[in-house]
């Protein structure tokens, strides 16, 4: 699975939830308008209750998967198809290699100074 079509499985995975919040709804309202009749079947009246507890335990179920997913992503925590984590650290890591050039740069700059500061006396003292 690749991590650019992640977002998008997640989104059409929170699409369908939203579907089944609706099928949920609608079952609760069948199982009401049922029970509302003069003659109410309870068979009927259990059968939609039963579907909507059912609908309502996969939405809880898929919202808390998404849920903890987010919290994972939010506190920095590693999680399925992050790279995150790797970015960050790879970053880091070059920041400390630029880091790390400059200084010797400057090392390399102050010892070329210090040896050509050594070397004009020396030469200034043979040459009078």
């Amino acid at each position: 699975m690749a991590n650019s079509s992640m977002p998008i499985e997640r989104l059409q995975a929170l699409d369908n939830v939203e579907k089944e919040i609706a099928s949920c709804i609608q079952s609760a309202g069948q199982a009401l308008t049922e029970l509302s009749k003069d003659k109410a079947s309870m068979k009927q009246v259990e059968s939609h209750t039963s579907q909507f507890l059912k609908t309502l335990n996969h939405v809880e179920s898929e919202l808390s998967k998404h849920i903890n997913y987010l919290t994972q992503v939010s506190t920095g925590q590693p999680h399925e198809g992050s790279a995150y984590g790797s970015v960050k650290m790879y970053k880091t890591a070059r920041h400390r290699i630029e880091h790390t050039r400059t200084r010797l740069q400057d090392l390399e700059n102050l010892k070329n100074r210090a040896l050509a500061s050594t070397i004009r006396p020396i030469s200034a003292q043979n040459n009078p």
